[in-house]
């Protein structure tokens, strides 16, 4: 015969289940990882594995999800790998170029740091040893995009800042 209110919430009990909610989704965007695409020249695969295999190792304090290509594509059709690529870094909001002495010669990370950009991706590079390469990609440079050295805080930070500033 209706009427029983064991079942109903009062105000004070919604307002503290939305407060619980607004906190837990508030904890789950500060520990989320961020979605990378790794530019890099197809000479250094040995190096950006290993910063891949850093990435998923759940002892090391470095962590994002790489959607970067991890296979050559089976093509010579420049137009077909373009739009590969541009699926993955539209998937990304932060493109990582790996900064090394062949990076600057390769026009397909020149190409898409371009992409990235105009895709409204933040961009930055990471290098290995103690100072950034001589020569860096030329859309890096008239860019202003920003470097750190391969370590996992100055890197975490630097994908973080990249991202918010999209």
């Amino acid at each position: 015969m209706g009427g029983s209110s064991g079942g109903s919430f009062d105000s004070s009990d919604i307002k503290r289940l939305e407060e619980r909610a607004k906190q837990k989704l508030s904890e789950a965007k500060s520990d989320a990882s961020r979605h990378v695409f790794i530019s890099f020249d197809h000479e250094d695969l040995g190096e950006v594995n290993l910063l891949r295999g850093q990435a998923k190792n759940d002892k090391a304090d470095l962590q994002f999800d790489d959607h970067s290509v991890k296979e050559p594509f089976d093509s010579t059709n420049a137009d077909y790998i373009k739009r590969q690529i541009r699926e993955k870094i539209d998937r990304c909001s932060v493109t990582v170029v790996y900064l090394s002495e062949k990076t600057a010669a390769s026009k397909w990370v020149n190409w898409e740091i371009e992409e990235s950009i105009k895709r409204g991706k933040g961009v930055i590079g990471v290098y290995k040893g103690d100072k950034a390469p001589t020569s860096a990609p030329l859309a890096f440079q008239q860019n202003g995009c920003k470097s750190v050295k391969w370590e996992h805080a100055a890197l975490m930070k630097a994908i973080e800042d990249a991202s918010k500033k999209r």
